[in-house]
Formats: C-alpha cells, structure tokens, sequence
C-alpha cells in the first residue's frame, strides 16, 4: 500500500508531467509510436487479408505467416533491428532507434489485422454472396456492398486488439534508448525508485483501458446488425422511449 501511495504522489506532482522528457510528452511520443506502427500494419495487411479472403485462397499461408509472427519476441527483433543495418539512429519524432521500434511494432500488429481480416470474409455465408451474384453484382460489387460491410465488425476486432497490444507492447523502446512512457517505468526501477516505475505502468494501464473503450465503441458502431436496431429504434413512433407494441 505504501508503495501504491508513493506512485499516486508521483502521479499528483505536476513537475513530473510537464517540461522535457515529462510524462506528458513521453505519453505522446508512445501514441505517436503505435499509431503510426498500426498505419503501417493496416496499409501493409490488410489489403492482402481482404483480397485473399475474397478470393478464398491463401489462407493457410496468411493464417500460419500470422502464427510465426505471434511467436517471435517483439523485444528480439527490435534488439536485431537496433543492432544491424538499420541502427539506432534518430528519426525525427520517433526517437532514437526510430526506425526499428517501428518495424518491430509493425511486425507484432500484424498477426491480428491479417487472420480477423481474412476470416471475417470467409466466414461471410455463401449463400448470401451467391443472392448477390444473382442480382447481377460483379466481383468488386459483392465485396463492397455485402463481403465488406459484413466482416467489418471482425476487421475491427483485429484492430481493436492490434491497437492496444501495439500500446502496451511500445514502452520496450525504452530499452533501445528510445521515446515513450516505457522510459519512465525503466528508470525508475533502474535507480530503486519503484513508485516511479509503478506510476510510468499505470499510467500505460490507464491509457490501454481508454484506447480498448473508444476501439470497443468504434467496433460496436461498425456492426451493421447493431446500426439497424438503433435505426429501428429512432424510427418508432415516440423515439427509443416508447417501446414497440407487443402482439398478445
């Protein structure tokens, strides 16, 4: 408990919020690392999900490409990557080590947007693409206005997790020397100052809680099934206060 208390009055200290390397802006640089890394990922992964979802080939090569990707160590590429070619040179706003923070990261959002992306479209029933194709839709059709709108809900699932592993996972660029919260928490505990430590975690715990809340939203508003039921609830006499009338 003392410990919890000595992170909250670390937490409550202005000084320790503002300024050069303040929480604040190592908070930022971290955001800036995973939103730029989940970019990456969704330009990268997911067209190819998409389109191989569609055509109903290669999923066992993109299923088991996302496995390995599961199973390698974020921390022993981005070490790999720090060490070779790349380096550690600074790149602009994303720190020291820039450049293989954000592939290692890229890398690690992958394996969720790929295999949700692919199976949300193969799991579309077929006889529902074959009532489009009877309606006269062509290939691109069907993907855009049935495959596309019904898998978006697990596209965003895949999404939604990617985002905020890609958070918690970040703050391993401190190891590298880089930005982000992770700086706070490794300090902290290098020196025996674990209320430090503890407070740069929480705060990364917080902010995880709020980016899965606002992706949960985002999913739940994607869901066409869960936009038509408000839909139907709005267009009730009275609005969604009045219930609808119940045949006895």
């Amino acid at each position: 408990m003392r410990l919890l208390a000595d992170a909250w009055a670390y937490l409550a200290d202005a000084a320790h919020w503002t300024g050069t390397g303040g929480m604040l802006e190592l908070l930022v640089q971290q955001l800036l690392l995973t939103v730029t890394a989940l970019a990456l990922a969704l330009a990268i992964g997911l067209p190819i999900a998409l389109w191989l979802g569609h055509l109903g080939r290669g999923g066992f090569l993109a299923i088991n490409i996302s496995n390995v990707g599961r199973a390698v160590p974020t921390f022993a590429v981005l070490v790999l990557l720090s060490v070779g070619p790349i380096g550690s040179a600074q790149l602009g706003p994303y720190g020291r080590a820039g450049l293989a923070t954000l592939i290692a990261l890229t890398l690690f959002a992958l394996p969720p947007i790929i295999t949700n992306a692919y199976v949300a479209v193969r799991e579309v029933p077929p006889e529902i693409r074959e009532a489009a194709r009877g309606m006269g839709m062509r290939g691109g059709q069907v993907f855009r206005r049935v495959e596309g709108p019904l898998a978006l809900p697990l596209v965003v699932a895949g999404i939604r997790l990617a985002l905020v592993q890609v958070w918690a996972t970040a703050t391993i660029a401190a190891l590298v020397a880089g930005p982000g919260l992770g700086r706070v928490i490794t300090d902290g505990f290098y020196r025996s100052n674990y209320a430090k430590g503890l407070a740069g975690a929480l705060v990364v715990a917080a902010v995880a809680l709020v980016l899965e809340l606002c992706a949960a939203a985002l999913q739940r508003y994607a869901d066409p099934l869960s936009r038509g039921s408000r839909r139907a609830v709005r267009s009730r006499p009275g609005g969604a206060d009045r219930p609808a009338n119940v045949s006895t």
